[in-house]
């Protein structure tokens, strides 16, 4: 008797963490009662955020701003790029049941209403500068509502998270099979095209990561220390040209969250350990030991260019590298007697 208490005990303690830890991403409970494995992993889904060292401003003796990439091509960076999701053209998102890549839990997050969108760029003048790292362009639903149930909203967010396909060339007909004429304000008259689909972006399409951040020297605790202040998916921009044909004609910034705000969320999400599954970190703890391979596209400067404009290929490498030293030397001299 005694034993079959302990064994329905445990099978509504099992119950009630799957419930618990269900909305923060994969678990190895796939359902009520059951265990994919030795023990019940919760926690990284069920942890607590571990808030930033307090720092005060007369305690910041020196800081360098800098923007850096993190590409994902790199294999130090699998961990960020994969498992990929998949979207079906009926518009089901397939995610992987154990583990999801970072763009899969911010998307996830995006829709649910965890996560703010700031927008690269200026939404009444598009064909300005992309400043959206400076995270002026927030994109919020109306009171009470979500992206679900916000259509305007919606509308905004699909160019952040996807682009609208191809027109397509076979017009809408009646019911006799005769194509639908509709006219103009000019008078003249077209025929009627079906909705462009929405094409989503998935983890494959994003290429790399740029994140902003702080470099400083807390002279309370004398340590340079560092502080990432946000965070953008990039994607391969597509140019067609009269033909039809599609080309790469550079990279994109999607949109800049504000990553003090995704620690929230990027504490509760397994970031896979190649080393030991038993050991699996979350992306908020990647972050924080700084287990990413990166490198400097641009620092605070007089000018405010960036590396491209007066460095390019190896000899941009090269002088991120530069910018990295200059800091380590600082830090170095600081305790050279």
């Amino acid at each position: 008797m005694k034993s079959l208490f302990i064994n329905i005990a445990a099978i509504l303690a099992v119950g009630f963490s799957y419930a618990q830890i269900e909305d923060a991403g994969p678990v190895n409970s796939p359902n009520p009662g059951i265990i994919d494995g030795v023990v019940l992993k919760e926690h990284i889904p069920t942890k607590r955020m571990i808030p930033y060292e307090f720092v005060r401003e007369a305690d910041v003796m020196w800081s360098k701003r800098v923007w850096q990439s993190i590409d994902l091509r790199e294999r130090m960076n699998h961990a960020l790029y994969y498992p990929f999701d998949e979207i079906t053209p009926a518009g089901e998102w397939i995610k992987h049941g154990e583990r999801w890549s970072l763009w899969t839990v911010i998307r996830h997050n995006i829709l649910n209403g965890k996560l703010t969108v700031f927008l690269p760029y200026n939404p009444n003048n598009q064909f300005g500068e992309w400043d959206g790292d400076q995270l002026k362009y927030a994109l919020y639903p109306e009171q009470g509502l979500t992206y679900y149930t916000d259509s305007v909203y919606r509308e905004k967010i699909l160019y952040c998270l996807g682009k609208l396909g191809p027109q397509s060339d076979i017009p809408l007909t009646d019911e006799y099979g005769d194509p639908l004429v509709i006219t103009l304000p000019d008078g003249t008259q077209e025929f009627k095209y079906p909705p462009r689909d929405t094409i989503w972006y998935n983890s494959k399409n994003i290429i790399e990561y740029r994140i902003k951040e702080e470099w400083f020297f807390d002279k309370e605790r004398s340590v340079i220390d560092q502080r990432i202040l946000a965070i953008a998916p990039v994607v391969y921009k597509m140019e067609v040209d009269a033909q039809g044909n599609e080309s790469v004609g550079g990279t994109m910034e999607l949109f800049w969250l504000y990553f003090p705000h995704c620690r929230f969320v990027f504490n509760n999400y397994f970031c896979y350990n190649d080393q030991n599954d038993a050991q699996w970190m979350s992306f908020d703890d990647l972050f924080w030991k700084r287990r990413f391979s990166s490198y400097i596209i641009k620092e605070s400067n007089g000018f405010d260019r960036k590396i491209e404009t007066y460095r390019s290929g190896v000899d941009a490498l090269r002088e991120s590298e530069k910018i990295k030293e200059g800091i380590r030397t600082f830090e170095h001299d600081l305790w050279d007697f």
